[in-house]
């Protein structure tokens, strides 16, 4: 430790529980006073809806204001707390009876007869297909890929097994409040042993209770620390409709270890963070502790400016505190889309239309952007375009209004309106592909909304249809995935380019093959058209090991080089509620290539078959000097000019051929001076 708050050395860290007890924290707060103890409500996050204020169903608004009331007799052997989640589990085997496990599985076969049916006839070369669906332990309402390429996902303990009433405790404190993660490590498969459970620390939280659980950081924002850990703010402390917390972690994915630091100065409930070119995160928005309808206009950095940026894999922030900034950010609704773009400004686009503003971190100010064609949208998408050999310069807004299809583009200071997708859509995940293309997953109708009245699990499965943009900005209908996922839906990018889709608790727990077991949750996976258009994939044999400095020269082995025509590099994602900060794509420029005949011409086997190739890659960013060569199997590549084109962190490698297939992606990592 450093002072009061400073990096951990990854050789002081013996045990993770002895880290956890050091850095709890009393939390000694006042007592807030709750509705009801234990009890919990619709989940009432967005406050203001596309379609208008949603109303709860009748049977799970009821439900939703009954507290669970512990046995006196058990309470009086056991204590309340135990007595308490005794109780609670009663009412979780009465809700399976509720929702018996037989119509959970018999809506998950007519969802996978009716994906079928959908999907056939649609050659993969041009929509791609979804392969593998199987079980999580977790319901992936946050998800994170990690540089070591396994994924972060952490979530809520469920508190009702019964789709049609709330399954999370929005509203609830005590024991129930609490938080669960998970690691998925695509090296393993796709069974149980894939997956290990990664306990957040345990906290005491002030709600009157103070009752020890696992950090309720669930519907917190989250960004990466150039050292590759994922910073994650705030979360729910309960009560008052959903409170803000002020909790602070950091997820150190070399020790695979949650680490507390000082509280933020305000609590927050949906926020929002971004990576700025300086490595530093801001946070922004969220409910603040007095409860639901009190968003905060408190912009903070992380860490703050007195403490160094955590750049190596061996500092592990422990205890820092974020600040204050002097600038405020009055968004009226949570979780607004934030972007730090090529010219160093955090974007921040609000769901309001005339909430759209750019801030200077540096500065510490606050500029009005224009209104926004659309009007108010909900939970729905955004993504800094690809722009080419430098950071993106753009952004374009999609989804949250089910009945807008448009798509919105803010560049140089302007809006546009874009090529429209085949239709609206709220929850949807959008995100950049390998070779620059788009694709869009997931959606509903409306929050907890799929078409038939929120909490019914009842589908219009149109949503189920993912969409993708090609390099001209058309967009095309293609298969659906198996389960329709809207609320808390989440997807990312793999290193080997295919998508994991997961997310939506009311969907997994509504057809669940088994309700009885810990595997709460479902992740479906998605191979891109690139990934069939036969004939192999480029190779990417070794790229540097080191810290890679801006504007600087490097190289990377191929045993197909000749077969390469672009270089990419694809931030990893770490999403939730559709808000995916992290998402960046630059084209690297390719200063020298082997010399003709030095390499194998062959791509590498991957056992798809020949059904068409469609061209998606465009080749006119590679840059090469004239007459420059190198040994086969070599190619010289350079970096972004600067951290505002790429904050300083790890990003993916990809290697591309003439029909953009990319080969499998490999970190390097950004940031050395």
């Amino acid at each position: 430790m450093a002072g009061r708050g400073g990096f951990r050395r990854r050789s002081t860290v013996l045990c993770a529980g002895t880290v956890v007890a050091a850095l709890t924290s009393l939390a000694p707060a006042a007592a807030q006073a709750p509705a009801a103890v234990d009890g919990h409500a619709s989940h009432p996050h967005v406050h203001r809806h596309a379609g208008g204020p949603e109303p709860a169903a009748p049977a799970a608004r009821a439900s939703s204001l009954t507290p669970v009331v512990p046995d006196p007799g058990e309470a009086a052997v056991l204590g309340e707390e135990h007595a308490r989640a005794h109780a609670q589990r009663r009412r979780a085997e009465a809700g399976a009876e509720e929702y018996p496990q037989a119509k959970r599985t018999s809506g998950l076969a007519s969802l996978a007869l009716s994906q079928s049916r959908t999907n056939d006839g649609l050659p993969a070369a041009r929509f791609g297909r979804f392969t593998d669906f199987f079980p999580s332990p977790d319901f992936g309402v946050h998800a994170a890929l990690l540089p070591t390429g396994k994924v972060l996902l952490f979530s809520f303990e469920r508190v009702e097994v019964n789709p049609t009433k709330e399954t999370g405790p929005t509203d609830r404190i005590g024991r129930t409040n609490a938080g669960r993660a998970f690691l998925w490590d695509p090296s393993r498969g796709t069974g149980a042993r894939a997956f290990r459970k990664v306990e957040p620390p345990t906290v005491l939280m002030p709600d009157g209770l103070y009752v020890p659980r696992p950090a309720p950081f669930f519907c917190a924002g989250h960004a990466y620390l150039p050292n590759g850990m994922v910073g994650v703010f705030g979360g729910n402390t309960g009560g008052k409709g959903g409170s803000g917390a002020k909790l602070s972690f950091v997820f150190d994915p070399w020790t695979e270890t949650w680490f507390r630091n000082k509280d933020m100065a305000v609590g927050r409930w949906y926020p929002s963070v971004v990576t700025g070119a300086d490595g530093r995160q801001i946070i922004m928005s969220g409910q603040s502790e007095r409860g639901t309808g009190t968003p905060t206009p408190v912009v903070e950095r992380f860490p703050a400016l007195r403490h160094p940026v955590p750049r190596r894999p061996y500092d592990i922030p422990v205890g820092l505190a974020p600040e204050r900034l002097r600038v405020d950010a009055p968004f009226r609704n949570d979780y607004p889309h934030l972007f730090s773009l090529r010219d160093g400004m955090i974007y921040g686009l609000g769901r309001d239309a005339d909430q759209q503003w750019l801030f200077d971190p540096v500065k510490e100010t606050r500029t009005d952007l224009p209104r926004r064609p659309a009007d108010f949208r909900g939970y729905g998408s955004a993504v800094p375009l690809p722009a080419g050999l430098r950071g993106p310069d753009s952004v374009l807004v999609l989804g949250g209004d089910p009945r807008d299809p448009n798509t919105y583009r803010l560049s140089g200071g302007r809006w546009t309106t874009e090529e429209p997708r085949a239709f609206g859509r709220t929850q949807d995940d959008t995100l950049i592909l390998p070779d620059g293309t788009l694709l869009t997953v997931n959606g509903a109708l409306d929050t907890r909304n799929y078409g038939y009245g929120p909490f019914n699990p009842k589908a219009d499965l149109k949503y189920r249809q993912i969409e993708l943009r090609d390099a001209r900005g058309r967009w095309r209908l293609g298969p659906a995935q198996r389960l329709p996922r809207g609320y808390h839906s989440n997807a990312l990018v793999l290193p080997d380019g295919r998508v994991m889709v997961t997310g939506d608790e009311l969907q997994q727990i509504a057809n669940d093959p088994d309700i009885g077991d810990e595997m709460d949750g479902s992740i479906e996976l998605y191979e891109p058209p690139y990934l069939h258009q036969g004939g192999g994939r480029p190779a990417l044999d070794r790229v540097p090991a080191g810290e890679l400095g801006y504007g600087k020269d490097f190289e990377v082995a191929s045993s197909t080089a000749e077969a390469v025509t672009r270089a990419v590099l694809l931030a990893p994602t770490t999403v939730t509620h559709a808000v995916n900060t992290s998402q960046r794509h630059l084209d690297l420029a390719v200063t020298a290539r082997p010399a003709a005949g030095n390499t194998k011409t062959g791509n590498t086997k991957t056992g798809n078959t020949k059904t068409g190739n469609t061209k998606t890659g465009n080749t006119k960013a590679v840059h090469t000097k004239a007459g420059s060569t190198k040994a086969a199997g070599t190619i010289g590549l350079r970096t972004p000019p600067s951290a505002a084109d790429a904050p300083p962190g790890y990003y993916l490698l990809f290697l591309l051929d003439g029909s953009g297939v990319p080969s499998t992606g490999k970190w390097v990592k950004l940031g050395g001076r």
